[in-house]
């Protein structure tokens, strides 16, 4: 369960003092990677303003983040559908199309989260002072996502410019040297908050780093760039040497939750992400290595966490105990897991796994189930069920996902096109990005979803 983990990514670290140039290195590689993306124009960018926070944020929270954290950017800007907004009052422009359905509401729905989270001059959102990578990955898949739908008015590219320059703020070549912890593997990968000397940097948390590598790909996949796939295979690399190697483990192997050394549980969501990106990444580059672990992760969840019903449990601990907990992100990856592997290898039992989690998942998983869940799993969960129903032909997923977001249209959204979730309810950054994926997700061709 994920909610149980905040107080583990509550542990942080004081920036360290040694040498950093391989990080150094690596974030001039991701800058040169978003001005790529972006083009020669970003080199204009204009400083940004102060940050906007929420009011619904956790109150009283003491931030853990050292006193006057800042880091100064090379390219500070404010996010650019904020600054088109300020200026659409100063400039008549001629009308362009009015956007109706799921396109006009994700794009409603992304510019809230802009205007409420964005932090301007940075490219990070609002945090401790800056959000969790968790948070940031999200709103990093919704940028994704949204530079994918068809026909708005606006250009994504850049955005997903200022989603990179504010990703190399997690990157940590590193975990050595800690003095909070002894980390397993100190292979360079992005830190659960943003890394020294940004923030307090700390453990890397292996399904976040499956997401960015996720979404890594398809920048790669629409923009070609090869920064992009780069460094979704070092975190590949990541994740391949967190493929646990203990045989006195129960049920041995899979992936932690995070590097730390103290964590041995293994879950289905840190392992099947990772079959999913190395399946990407062998579409992408044909390197065997890469369909070889995404089967033997696949195989390995199958094996030790598919339970009597049909469904994938949460984690497995040392001695072999299994957290029986369902949660639709775990059967989502592992039905998203197998259609890729469908399709790299032409093996119709991945196929027909896939579709068999996905009827008992839709039987399970009721409207008030999802709806008890925090919505960035079933963000998650419908985008794999999506890419399966693109296969098969045979789509329940379309109808559920929309009528999850046209609820939460209705119900769970403030006047300010922010929306809020949870008990007491509140309005959060993982919350609002995953609205923004899932009406972004409907708006798009499921072949840009890996």
């Amino acid at each position: 369960m994920r909610s149980t983990n905040v107080q583990e990514r509550a542990r942080r670290r004081a920036p360290g003092v040694g040498a950093r140039s391989r990080a150094l290195a690596l974030s001039l590689a991701l800058s040169a990677l978003a001005l790529h993306i972006l083009g020669a124009s970003a080199l204009a960018a204009t400083a940004g303003g102060a940050a906007h926070r929420v009011a619904a944020r956790h109150a009283g929270a003491a931030s853990a983040y050292p006193a006057g954290v800042s880091r100064p950017f090379s390219h500070p800007r404010r996010s650019p559908l904020a600054a088109r907004a300020a200026a659409k009052s100063k400039v008549k422009k001629p009308s362009k199309p009015v956007l109706h359905g799921n396109p006009a509401r994700a794009l409603r729905a992304f510019e809230a989260m802009q205007r409420y989270y964005y932090v301007q001059g940075s490219g990070l959102y609002a945090g401790e002072p800056f959000s969790f990578l968790w948070s940031f990955s999200q709103a990093l898949a919704a940028t994704v996502t949204m530079a994918n739908v068809p026909g708005l008015p606006v250009s994504f590219t850049p955005e997903l410019h200022s989603r990179l320059i504010g990703l190399r703020n997690y990157l940590d070549a590193n975990n050595s040297g800690a003095p909070e912890g002894t980390y397993t593997s100190t292979l360079a990968a992005f830190d659960g908050t943003a890394a020294p000397p940004t923030g307090p940097g700390g453990a890397k948390y292996y399904d976040d780093n499956d997401w960015i590598g996720i979404e890594l790909a398809r920048v790669y996949k629409r923009t070609r760039n090869p920064g992009a796939l780069g460094y979704a295979e070092g975190i590949m690399a990541f994740e391949m040497a967190g493929f646990s190697t203990d045989q006195s483990l129960a049920c041995p192997g899979g992936i932690p939750f995070s590097n730390g050394a103290e964590n041995t549980d293994r879950n289905t969501i840190t392992t099947a992400p990772a079959a999913e990106l190395a399946a990407q990444l062998y579409r992408i580059t044909g390197n065997l290595q890469y369909l070889q672990f995404a089967e033997g992760a696949y195989n390995w969840v199958r094996t030790c966490l598919l339970q009597a019903n049909g469904l994938y449990a949460d984690h497995i601990r040392p001695h072999g105990v299994v957290d029986p907990t369902f949660w639709s992100y775990n059967q989502g990856v592992m039905i998203g897991a197998g259609t890729l592997l469908y399709q790299s290898t032409g093996n119709s039992g991945y196929l027909y796994q896939a579709r068999q989690t996905a009827q008992l998942a839709s039987a399970y998983f009721t409207p008030q189930r999802l709806g008890e869940e925090n919505p960035f799993f079933p963000s998650i969960y419908f985008r794999n069920v999506l890419y399966l129903d693109s296969v098969t032909h045979d789509p329940p997923g379309p109808r559920l996902a929309q009528a999850y977001v046209d609820y939460a249209w209705q119900h769970l959204r403030l006047g300010d096109d922010l929306f809020v979730a949870g008990s007491p309810a509140s309005a959060q950054l993982l919350y609002q990005a995953a609205i923004v994926q899932i009406y972004a997700l409907l708006a798009s061709s499921p072949s840009t979803y890996f």
